[in-house]
């Protein structure tokens, strides 16, 4: 048996066998390629207002004090603040993410829901086929067995795809597009051509989803550069209740009832602002971080439970999927001393490396430019997957002919004799 022939038949029934999933896998992959972007620009109209030209923004207690007692229902768990002028400030509270101006403390408004419901589905279709409950484990391990299979595609295509004889003729059949006389011509044509000038991307961004989808390969990120993988975090299992026994307003309106009804509520209320986490002190390690990491482009802080708690910030200077430009700083709540700053070059090589491979399958690591590629070698695998399940259905035909016209021959032979 030729090579060729060795190679094309596990790839021909890799194909069949996966085509379905990984056409789903590369439709919804086209739809997130820039789903940052989708997301930002769906907020973009909460926009802070510049009193004037090089104005200063609220100071960072300033502003979550102004939030505290304009929205006392709010509890603010982390603060973002970019560098452009107008930018809002991103407050997160549990299960909301909220806009206020930098300069008034004012509420811009809430996050949009719809584009971000969009992405989440097409992430949901993405990795699991949209299943839910005790399905899902086994839908990811589908998408995850056909995305290896994918890289066994490409892989082997690469070799397929050029030609047997190196005569420019041949060379520029497979490199080139061209008017064919017959549709299986033209899918074949654009099974080559866009299989040649997307193998190399394309096997990176399914490559480098293989750490995502399974432990195993995961942990060999690590060991092929001698190191020991992290423990995998445990999930929790199940909603957290709270302390009365009901979750959600209707247990909270509950509790508050059997404690003597509003006027106790009020009082707790009122408790609570007094053990509310002190905001002191924030100003300075806020200024301390921006002095830390020069041309940074956002600023996230984890709002401290306590005053001893240390403060922890997030610094990134790129464009939020680039990990190189990401670092945390961690400074001493009473003295502003660091405790630890930890930047991309300063982790292991083998976390560096899972780093820029989760970032590598969506092309964000280098930046719009990398998602472009990502995009668009994505979308071909959408044609490459069509074409190549209408080759293979083809092929079937032109088979199932073949056999059915030698049984009607052997009949006609048997009664000649």
């Amino acid at each position: 048996m030729k090579l060729r022939t060795l190679i094309f038949w596990p790839h021909l029934i890799a194909g069949v066998t996966a085509g379905v999933v990984i056409l789903i896998m590369s439709v919804t992959g086209v739809l997130l390629t820039y789903e940052r972007q989708l997301i930002a620009w769906s907020d973009s109209h909460h926009r802070s207002t510049v009193p004037t030209p090089g104005a200063s923004r609220l100071p960072v207690e300033t502003l979550l004090r102004t939030i505290r007692t304009q929205h006392p229902d709010l509890t603010v768990t982390a603060i973002t603040i970019g560098s452009a002028p107008d930018a809002p400030v991103t407050v997160t509270v549990p299960q909301r993410t909220l806009y206020f101006d930098a300069y008034s403390g004012r509420l811009l408004g809430e996050a949009s829901q719809g584009m971000r419901r969009f992405m989440s589905q097409m992430r949901a279709w993405h990795r699991w086929l949209a299943v839910e409950g005790d399905g899902r484990p086994v839908a990811r391990a589908i998408t995850g067995w056909s995305n290896f299979l994918f890289l066994f595609i490409v892989v082997s295509g690469f070799y397929l795809w050029f030609p047997r004889i190196w005569t420019w003729p041949q060379i520029r059949s497979v490199l080139l597009f061209h008017r064919t006389g017959t549709s299986k011509a033209r899918d074949f044509n654009w099974h080559n051509v866009i299989g040649v000038w997307s193998a190399i991307p394309l096997a990176i961004v399914v490559a480098s989803a293989l750490p995502i989808s399974f432990p195993w390969a995961n942990a060999m990120v690590y060991r092929a550069v001698g190191e020991e993988p992290p423990q995998q975090r445990g999930r929790e299992g199940g909603p957290a209740r709270g302390r009365e026994g009901g979750g959600g307003r209707a247990g909270g309106a509950a509790a508050e009832n059997r404690r003597g009804g509003p006027a106790e509520g009020g009082a707790r209320r009122a408790r609570e602002e007094r053990t509310a986490p002190p905001l002191d002190g924030l100003n300075a390690l806020w200024a301390r971080a921006e002095q830390h990491v020069e041309g940074w482009r956002t600023i996230n802080l984890r709002v401290p439970d306590s005053a001893q708690a240390p403060v922890v910030f997030a610094i990134d200077k790129g464009d939020g999927g680039q990990p190189q430009l990401r670092s945390t700083l961690t400074l001493d709540r009473a003295t502003g001393d660091v405790l630890t700053f930890e930047s991309f070059e300063s982790q292991s090589l083998g976390r560096r490396l899972r780093s820029i491979a989760r970032f590598a399958h969506t092309g964000e690591v280098l930046g719009i430019p990398g998602q472009t590629i990502a995009g668009v070698v994505t979308a071909g695998s959408v044609v490459l997957v069509w074409t190549g399940l209408a080759l293979a259905w083809r092929r079937w035909r032109a088979w199932s002919r073949r056999r059915a016209a030698v049984r009607e021959t052997i009949p006609t032979q048997t009664s000649v004799a």
